[in-house]
């Protein structure tokens, strides 16, 4: 391991031990991700882990109800959710859920707050679902939730040290032509895909979402049968920010690298689908999620 590796991974170490307010996602969630992942457990569990959570419980059903995921009728119950949608989609609305209550906070800066970084997070999960869903590689409810979380490393940073984050920003706001990350990597020792690496490490998420937070600006990176979700990731991210709002200081641009769209298999007569069915998903996305 080389000296700057290693100097990285211990400011990302320290980071996330001091931040454990944000570094433990809500007891509830951590349930239904365990019930998720555990191949013995039924939809009837789920019901009831949530069940015991009104507000969650409330968020779901608006969730289930709009137009993102379009399915017929008003669904009153969980359990109705959990049948029509199945267990994974049901896990990742309770995890949006719950990681809404980590992006609160007022204006850092003029040029950022924490709801610009949720508006594009809940814009980038909306498109990845969308990506993934024409795409047909059945990664639909893990793009969504890889691309709620793609950012998190911000608030990462914004908790451990809010003083050298508004540094960042004020550099980034004054002189646009240094890279964000790079200006991170200057204040911090460290870039917000290491940051969010290092959290859903602590999180115990998948791996593929670890590559997802600390490879989303460069998915090449990653070994070929990596880069899927990934790809996905730093496609949505780019359209967003051409055709969204909220957050996008840390894209040098919002050109998209037809590498990885090689890389995902992702051809051009699709990539037109959809980019005609960005502005709709956005609508959907503000709606439900803003």
């Amino acid at each position: 391991m080389s000296a700057t590796t290693q100097t990285r991974e211990q400011v990302v170490a320290t980071a996330i031990r001091e931040i454990s307010h944000i570094a433990t996602l809500p007891e509830i969630t951590l349930k239904i991700i365990e019930l998720v992942e555990d191949p013995k457990s039924t939809a009837q569990d789920l019901n009831k882990v949530i069940s015991n959570d009104p507000a969650l419980c409330s968020r779901i059903l608006k969730v289930v109800n709009s137009s993102f995921y379009g399915l017929p009728g008003q669904i009153g119950s969980i359990n109705r959710a959990i049948v029509l949608l199945g267990l994974n989609a049901v896990k990742n609305i309770a995890i949006a859920a719950s990681l809404a209550k980590l992006f609160r906070g007022g204006e850092l800066t003029r040029n950022f707050s924490a709801r610009d970084l949720w508006m594009h997070s809940t814009q980038v999960a909306a498109v990845c679902k969308m990506i993934a869903d024409k795409m047909k590689v059945g990664l639909s409810d893990e793009a969504f939730l890889a691309g709620l979380i793609h950012d998190i490393g911000v608030m990462v940073e914004m908790q451990y040290d809010r003083n050298k984050l508004i540094e960042v920003f004020e550099q980034f706001a004054a002189d646009p032509s240094t890279p964000f990350l790079e200006l991170e990597e200057k204040a911090f020792g460290a870039t917000h895909q290491d940051f969010g690496a290092g959290l859903c490490s602590k999180w115990k998420f998948p791996a593929s979402f670890t590559a997802v937070t600390g490879y989303h600006h460069r998915p090449l990176d990653l070994p070929a049968e990596a880069r899927t979700l990934t790809g996905i990731v730093y496609v949505a991210d780019r359209l967003c920010a051409e055709f969204g709002q909220g957050f996008t200081a840390d894209l040098a641009s919002k050109n998209i690298d037809p590498a990885v769209l090689d890389a995902i298999k992702l051809n051009p007569s699709l990539m037109e689908q959809i980019r005609a069915a960005i502005p709709e998903t956005l609508a959907n996305a503000n709606q439900v999620f803003g």
